[in-house]
């Protein structure tokens, strides 16, 4: 029987009471589940991939998204991203939860005898709040690490997400996860405000800046800590060296992938003069016979305010045209200057602005205007285009190729400025759902610190600072000298000073 007839979802508290008690039993839960084994966990994701493999068909058939052209699309972008994200865990994760002791090198020698041991503790009760570009792998390997880390999740799908979210958070009960620690709330946003109005431990919110703005504006009173996955308006730098077909190929790609419904699709694209040309004409080849994507009317409307306002202000229409919702063909603008708002537009649309720029330095500065910093591009010869990437201000930046690369397990994924801040996914997405506990354990019974402070510890302390951090030799040789003879002259324990 197929798990999507079995089930058992937690109602959507309808004010904060009803989420306090949803909250309350999540919380008991996470008690016992944080003292389980990291190998027992571990188990259950292990479970949980060869089910995922089990009913691939299943969790792709229940993301039904309009711009998604077929269910092996879906496949492809998020039922196997999310079993290698299972593995990657399976393997990684006993290490880098694992406590960590660092050894003696580095320690001043005024604190010998002293250990230190980090740990990493589960936060408590976790709240992601999903995405509606991919409702299924961004929320679930969040999901997944939470767990993992010790956790109890509250999870509030994006739009079109509560099937899929659903039918993960099944396989997962069916997989060992006990009750309790995944509870999946309705699509709405009065679900997420009345649960974080109840109280939470963090927020993993994927979403726009607008929403992003919200939430931290509700979760400031708490000091609640978040990590935002915010909006994106993608560059592209195009050098003089790069290979103009595969740019073209990868520009159509990442216009048509999920309908353009991605937070890293591209947006500006950034070529010398030289090539200017040559790109467009390849381009418009490569977009000649796509087919138009689903757009709603308020995506239509500003796709028609940007590219009107370019046009207007300057702008060449290179390809396609003004949009009319339910679907438009990709939008071509060529002649674009960062000044023009569809230079820093967060819109879920196929539309593309062309920069000329004279070099790789004004590239930069030109793209550095944009408000927003989550991914960005790199095509050129790989040495150079390298060099480059690690100038460029973003999250995350692939060299010659788009969107794709990004869903390796061990990747790290976060934004800067307006884009966000903290990661998911990869090895530092899973840090995220944990903070540090620093124990310190000390040996012997040497506690000079105990004592009061005289002028003898004041010429002695003068001299360790010397001897530790002295600028030359001879200077630290000289502390040495002072500490020994400030140590002779001081008197014996019990002994009166004359």
């Amino acid at each position: 029987m197929s798990p999507r007839t079995q089930l058992r979802l937690v109602p959507p508290p309808a004010n904060v009471e009803v989420a306090t008690d949803l909250q309350y039993g999540s919380r008991q839960a996470q008690r016992s589940w944080q003292r389980l084994p990291i190998r027992d966990r571990l188990a259950i994701i292990r479970e949980l991939r060869y089910r995922i493999a089990e009913h691939s068909e299943d969790l792709a058939s229940s993301v039904r998204l309009p711009q998604r052209s077929s269910r092996a699309e879906t496949l492809a972008a998020e039922v196997l991203p999310l079993a290698d994200a299972c593995r990657f865990l399976e393997r990684e994760a006993a290490t880098l939860l694992a406590p960590q002791r660092p050894g003696r090198r580095g320690r001043p020698f005024w604190l010998a005898g002293s250990q230190i041991e980090l740990r990493r503790e589960p936060l408590g009760l976790i709240l992601i709040l999903g995405p509606a570009n991919y409702p299924l792998f961004l929320p679930g390997v969040q999901i997944l690490q939470a767990l993992l880390a010790g956790n109890a999740v509250v999870v509030k799908p994006g739009r079109y997400g509560l099937k899929p979210v659903s039918l993960l958070a099944d396989l997962l009960r069916r997989s060992g996860l006990p009750e309790g620690l995944l509870t999946v709330l309705d699509e709405s946003p009065r679900a997420a405000a009345a649960t974080m109005a109840a109280g939470v431990d963090k927020v993993f919110l994927t979403g726009s800046a607008t929403t992003g703005r919200a939430v931290l504006q509700q979760l400031a009173p708490d000091l609640t800590p978040a990590v935002m996955e915010l909006s994106g308006c993608d560059p592209v730098f195009v050098r003089d060296d790069a290979d103009l077909d595969l740019v073209a190929r990868a520009l159509r790609f990442g216009m048509t992938f999920n309908g353009s419904f991605t937070c890293i699709a591209p947006r500006r694209v950034f070529v010398s003069h030289r090539r200017l040309a040559e790109l467009e004409e390849k381009l418009i080849g490569e977009l000649s016979a796509v087919a138009p994507v689903p757009i709603d009317t308020a995506t239509e409307s500003e796709v028609c305010r940007s590219t009107e306002e370019a046009l207007a202000w300057g702008a060449r229409l290179s390809f396609g045209a003004l949009p009319s919702a339910p679907a438009m063909r990709p939008l071509v603008l060529a002649d674009t200057t960062p000044a023009m708002a569809v230079h820093r537009a967060d819109v879920a649309a196929p539309l593309l602005a062309l920069c000329a720029v004279d070099d790789d330095q004004q590239a930069l500065r030109l793209a550095e205007l944009c408000p927003y910093q989550l991914g960005a591009a790199v095509f050129g010869e790989p040495s150079g285009a390298r060099a480059l990437a690690e100038r460029v201000g973003a999250g995350v930046v692939v060299v010659n190729d788009l969107v794709v690369p990004t869903a390796d397990p061990r990747v790290p994924f976060g934004g800067r400025k307006k884009s966000g801040f903290g990661v998911t996914r990869g090895a530092e997405g899973l840090l995220e759902m944990t903070q540090v506990k620093t124990v310190i354990l000390r040996h012997g019974r040497f506690r000079p610190h105990f004592d009061p402070a005289g002028p003898e510890e004041e010429g002695l302390l003068s001299a360790f600072v010397q001897i530790a951090h002295g600028r030359t030799l001879g200077r630290q040789l000289k502390a040495v000298l002072d500490a020994a003879k400030t140590l002779i002259q001081r008197p014996a324990p019990g002994r009166p000073t004359r």
